[in-house]
């Protein structure tokens, strides 16, 4: 089976683009070496500073927040991807599902609301429930990542983090703890089908939740992952369907949703 029909979606077709000049373009973000900025994280509120690129571009953003602007159908989600050593080396892979003893991990700076109630909720309190600002001196951030069945991903000021991926990188399934957030390649990725979304209201439920999900379903999404995740892998030069692959792709299909304007028109 290949990984279009392991997401549950068509596969796409190939699109008629440039390929050296996005691949020249993405390159410099990918490389860049300040984490903060680490694969073109902005905001969708900046773009409009310049009234006629607003109007004549497709945006690829990696805060895909819609209630900051973001436009599905004519904007590209872009996920944030953080490589501590400009490559993924040492970030792919991960012990199969009877490997993981613990149920759900999260380790992360506490700001925003929702990281907030995450760390009131369940801070410290559940031995099955690792959730840390700072993790016990010695404890590996990456190795927590493997030794987990589910990884939360929660927003922080900005709706995207790098740990969405990480945990598909490293096995581990993703649980969203998102408002408002557009997801990478939902065009071609069903979502549901490797990840877990939790509302903020819910948090309080956050074990049961999980704990409620039947085994055999948790061992499809864990492998659908798995599956998926060469779809959010860097590449230099890029492989055919890696992420670089994707964000064209997402570009192409956006191609017909954009009415380009005149640029004296106001």
């Amino acid at each position: 089976m290949s990984n279009w029909q392991a997401s549950g979606r068509a596969k796409p077709t190939r699109p008629n683009v440039n390929i050296e000049s996005a691949r020249n373009i993405l390159a410099i973000r990918f490389q860049d070496p300040d984490p903060v900025h680490a694969i073109g994280k902005t905001t969708p509120t900046i773009s409009h500073g310049v009234s006629y690129l607003f109007k004549n571009s497709i945006r690829v953003l990696c805060n895909a927040n819609t209630s900051e602007g973001f436009k599905p159908s004519t904007d590209v989600s872009m996920p944030e991807i953080y490589l501590p050593d400009g490559t993924m080396d040492g970030l792919i892979g991960g012990p199969p599902p009877p490997g993981r003893s613990i149920l759900v991990f999260y380790a992360g700076g506490i700001h925003g609301y929702i990281r907030q109630v995450l760390m009131d909720q369940w801070g410290n309190k559940d031995p099955d429930v690792q959730i840390h600002e700072y993790l016990p001196k010695g404890t590996s951030y990456y190795g927590m990542f493997r030794k987990s069945k589910y990884c939360i991903c929660p927003s922080g000021w900005e709706v995207a983090s790098p740990r969405m991926v990480e945990a598909l990188y490293m096995g581990c399934v993703p649980v969203l703890l998102k408002d408002h957030y557009a997801k990478p390649f939902d065009d071609v990725l069903d979502w549901s089908t490797f990840s877990v979304d939790v509302r903020v209201e819910e948090i309080s439920d956050l074990k049961k939740i999980l704990m409620d999900i039947p085994y055999e379903r948790y061992l499809e999404m864990q492998k659908t992952g798995v599956r998926v995740r060469r779809h959010f892998e860097v590449n230099f030069p890029p492989k055919r369907y890696d992420v670089f692959h994707m964000i064209l792709h997402s570009l192409w299909l956006r191609r017909i949703n954009v009415q380009l304007h005149d640029l004296h028109e106001t």
